[in-house]
């Protein structure tokens, strides 16, 4: 699959976490277009305010692009005008793994995929908003997908 966006894979295509990991970065190449590789697989990050789902309204549930693995609901999406979806909790604890970053001369928390190893942004803590944690999974919208509400 290598499309401009790819899309999450569907329920039979999801794999499990061992399967997952004997991917090679060649096979990663494969299923992600570049620009997905780039930020799901080498920890990039995409322009602020250009990300698909960063003004997105739509109910439903956010999965990782890369597995398609469930991680936020849109109840826990809010406006933090920062140019990224924002999300105040992810949509279990063990959805996602948080593990110190270094890079770019500071301490961040990165916040990957715990069903694949995906990066998919960073969480921030702290910063004032009004929601429930005070916290800001400051997430990539090229390392998600949508799956809307069913009415």
């Amino acid at each position: 699959m290598t499309s401009e966006i790819s899309g999450s894979p569907s329920a039979s295509d999801r794999q499990t976490p061992d399967q997952l990991s004997d991917l090679t970065d060649e096979q990663w190449r494969e299923r992600l277009s570049p620009q997905e590789y780039r930020v799901l697989r080498q920890a990039g990050t995409e322009a602020p305010f250009v990300g698909e789902y960063t003004d997105t309204k739509t109910t439903g549930v956010y999965r990782c692009r890369a597995c398609g693995a469930e991680l936020f609901r849109s109840d826990q999406k809010f406006d933090s005008h920062c140019g990224w979806p924002s999300f105040f909790s992810p949509l279990a604890g063990d959805a996602i793994i948080e593990r110190t970053d270094d890079s770019l001369g500071m301490t961040r928390t990165e916040v990957l995929c715990a069903n694949c190893g995906s990066h998919l942004g960073h969480v921030f803590a702290g910063e004032g908003y009004d929601t429930p944690t005070d916290l800001r999974y400051c997430i990539n919208s090229i390392s998600l997908t949508l799956e809307p509400e069913q009415d």
